[in-house]
């Protein structure tokens, strides 16, 4: 039976790309009891006549059978389920890395929608959704007893057309209402920009573009810095990140590495087990990195930390990321339809499933809640500004000149002192990335040599 080689690494999108591993057609397989096996068979035949015939009102048999087919795979866990063929036809639109919705990557919990994470400069991030949130209802209706499949369906529509989704967050007393306008939604893979002499590599999903993406943000960052011995060191964010394709994590975690084993995963039967290990050549050619993770990320993304934490080749930075540690199947059926099964987990070099327990950083950094700002607190003028600010002694009327720098060095020490105002106000935007832009400097003044 012939597979294709992707890998589903994350939960239902809405809007995202999913990730797959495709397979051959579903065959049939001998039980050991085929007699109780057919006497359920029968079971569920009797019970499928008896609602057609005897419902209150009539019944689509193709609606009826897919649910209960949906229910048999979502009774396994919360990744497993049937696509139909209009969701099998998204799923494979997604993985291109353009697609229609909010910009959601969701998963089911407790009965409610549950966000593992918004996609970046999407409605959804844009509005302000979090990762843990919980969607408890869409446009007034509520989404507890409906599959997440169905759920996400409510959230699907026209673009350009509103949705009201109501919200329950850890720390409100009530859940409120966000106001969205559904979007097309095209992902920029990787993001690539340069902090004083850091590369920071924003990586938000792991589709098709990811590795392409990330070569050519290397290559560009590299390039606007003069050369790689003028980079101190890399940043990769993978904050919020659901995860994606397992063949993009792999080349990502291989980019980093020149050799060792990336990842393995282990099915129920030993010959289904495989091992992906890193091939010679690190893009990053031995210089220092940096991964920073957080709560949304999720699966793929927990691929790459996972390697790079334990070849002890990146510092790990953030708070705990999410915790999938299963990779789906997708396995094409008659009329277009598709089912995904959860088939395998996977494991780290050092051999540990992160499934439930998510990737711990080497460093716990957590994001500050951004101040409250009161409308009706005076202005502080700039001469209050000055005055508040601490003196120093070239503050002080009459004091002494620095007689053992020459104008030059006082210039550079001018310039170093505004790098670092400008760093400390960098903490005030984004105070994770900030401190991973500080590990990176530390590491550089300790491996410097005098």
């Amino acid at each position: 039976m012939k597979k294709f080689v992707y890998s589903a690494l994350m939960g239902t999108a809405v809007g995202l790309a999913l990730t797959t591993q495709i397979a051959g057609p579903l065959v049939a397989q001998e039980t050991d009891k085929p007699t109780s096996v057919y006497e359920q068979l029968d079971l569920f035949g009797d019970i499928f006549e008896r609602v057609r015939a005897q419902y209150v009102e009539q019944v689509d048999d193709k609606k009826l059978i897919e649910a209960a087919i949906n229910g048999m795979l979502t009774s396994l866990d919360p990744h497993s389920n049937y696509l139909s063929a209009e969701a099998f036809a998204d799923m494979r639109e997604q993985t291109s890395g353009e697609f229609g919705g909010l910009g959601i990557e969701v998963t089911q919990d407790k009965g409610f929608v549950k966000v593992v994470s918004p996609i970046d400069g999407t409605p959804a991030a844009e509005a302000g959704i979090q990762p843990g949130d919980y969607i408890t209802h869409v446009n007034g209706e509520s989404v507890l007893g409906l599959t997440l499949d169905d759920a996400v369906t409510l959230m699907r529509g026209p673009v350009g057309s509103e949705i009201v989704i109501t919200i329950a967050r850890e720390g409100k007393d009530e859940p409120f209402d966000v106001t969205l306008t559904r979007d097309t939604i095209t992902i920029a893979a990787v993001k690539a920009r340069t902090e004083t002499n850091t590369v920071v590599l924003r990586i938000t999903s792991f589709s098709d573009q990811t590795f392409s993406g990330l070569q050519d943000g290397i290559k560009k960052s590299v390039e606007e810095l003069g050369g790689i011995d003028n980079v101190n060191g890399f940043v990769i964010d993978l904050r919020n990140n659901p995860g994606g394709l397992l063949n993009q994590a792999i080349a990502v975690s291989d980019a980093f590495l020149d050799k060792g084993e990336i990842v393995s995963t282990r099915g129920r039967n030993p010959q289904d087990s495989e091992r992906f290990n890193a091939e010679p050549g690190d893009l990053a050619q031995g210089k220092p990195v940096v991964v920073l993770i957080n709560g949304g990320s999720a699966s793929a993304s927990e691929i790459v930390t996972g390697a790079l934490q334990d070849h002890h080749r990146a510092i790990v930075v953030g708070t705990k990321s999410f915790g999938k540690g299963s990779v789906q199947t997708v396995i094409p059926l008659k009329g277009d339809a598709a089912m995904r099964l959860t088939t395998a987990r996977y494991y780290t070099p050092s051999g540990r499933s992160i499934q439930n327990l998510g990737i711990s950083p080497d460093i716990v950094v957590e994001q500050p809640e951004p101040p409250v700002v009161d409308p009706n607190a005076p202005v502080e003028t700039p001469e209050e500004s000055a005055a508040r600010k601490a003196r120093t002694e070239a503050d002080l009327r009459g004091s002494l000149s620095n007689d053992s720098m020459s104008e030059d060095e006082i210039k550079l020490l001018m310039e170093e002192q505004a790098k670092a105002a400008e760093a400390a106000k960098r903490r005030l935007d984004d105070y994770q990335m900030a401190y991973a832009i500080d590990i990176i400097k530390g590491l550089t003044v300790v491996q410097t040599k005098p």
